[in-house]
């Protein structure tokens, strides 16, 4: 009996008038790649220097980072299953000024609390800590190419 071996699968998104090339790894849902298209599409006017997956020297790497003039993240976007530890730390820890948690389809009103609940009030002063949550319908409608992320898609909730 042969091993099996397992390739990274490449997507080429069209996002606006950019080519964004994602490469999902073995074990990453296509929803978590689906997502960092999707947040990109719709903080990359807003922080024109945003980058999908870049270390930035801090204990985790985000999905989506901006970083300031001084190299710091002024942008921070965590997609799919992220633990409620790790958004504790980087709420804390990363001294970004906007963290956006994008999920796809769950039930926010327990995810809400158990982020209020892990996450000193001081580090989630108004509007810094951002949950979207995506419809299931986008897994039909998004396809690769995309100017707009329109907002039937997704709800928005400040946390």
């Amino acid at each position: 009996m042969g091993s099996a071996v397992n390739f990274a699968k490449t997507y080429h998104f069209r996002i606006a008038d950019q080519r964004v090339t994602l490469h999902k790894k073995n074990g990453e849902s296509y929803e978590h790649v689906l997502m960092k298209a999707l947040g990109y599409a719709m903080f990359r006017t807003q922080f024109p220097h945003l980058e999908i997956e870049r270390r930035i020297g801090l204990r985790y790497k985000p999905d989506l980072v901006a970083l300031n003039n001084l190299g710091r993240a002024e942008f921070w976007g965590e997609c799919g299953q992220v633990g409620l530890r790790k958004i504790a730390w980087i709420a804390k820890h990363s001294g970004t000024q906007q963290l956006a948690l994008f999920k796809f389809n769950i039930f926010p009103d327990h995810f809400l609390a158990q982020i209020r609940a892990e996450v000193e009030p001081r580090y989630r002063r108004h509007s810094r800590i951002r949950l979207f949550n995506f419809d299931p319908i986008v897994m039909k409608e998004a396809g690769e190419e995309f100017t707009q992320i329109p907002e039937t898609w997704y709800e928005q909730y400040d946390i």
